[in-house]
């Protein structure tokens, strides 16, 4: 066989492989800030979770920095989200006392406190951590 009759036949077999594309989204755990309502003591903040890490976390916590509409620090929390099944988008709700909704300005994912579960490794919640909001105060990492 010839060099370029080999050349032909590969062209040829590489045009009739059959291609198969794949959308894979990279592994992510959305939080999204959701809602800010008063309530009784003080302000009641909802969060919507959405697992999409690739496994099970039997605990996910999370340490917010809490800034007011002039950008001071007001406070540091730790939000305990508890499990998140794979897939599965939840609705968390915490109540913060003594927090006016409407002076709050900006909140900050200072850490991960928890990630627990058949994820491997346990720093993969940081590092796919996406943060977003449906409202005026800004939420990020």
């Amino acid at each position: 066989m010839t060099t370029r009759t080999f050349a032909a036949l590969m062209g040829l077999t590489l045009l009739c492989a059959p291609v198969v594309a794949q959308d894979v989204a990279p592994a992510s755990l959305d939080l999204e800030l959701n809602a800010l309502q008063p309530a009784e003591a003080g302000c009641r903040v909802t969060f919507l979770a959405t697992n999409k890490l690739g496994g099970q976390l039997d605990r996910a916590a999370v340490e917010l920095a809490l800034f007011d509409t002039s950008g001071t620090i007001d406070r540091i929390v730790t939000l305990d989200f508890k499990d998140l099944s794979e897939g599965k988008t939840k609705v968390l709700q915490f109540e913060l006392a003594g927090l006016q909704c409407d002076g709050l300005g900006r909140l900050l994912v200072n850490d991960v406190s928890a990630c627990e579960g058949t994820i491997s490794p346990a720093t993969v919640c940081l590092d796919a951590l996406k943060p977003s909001t449906s409202l005026d105060v800004t939420f990020g990492v």
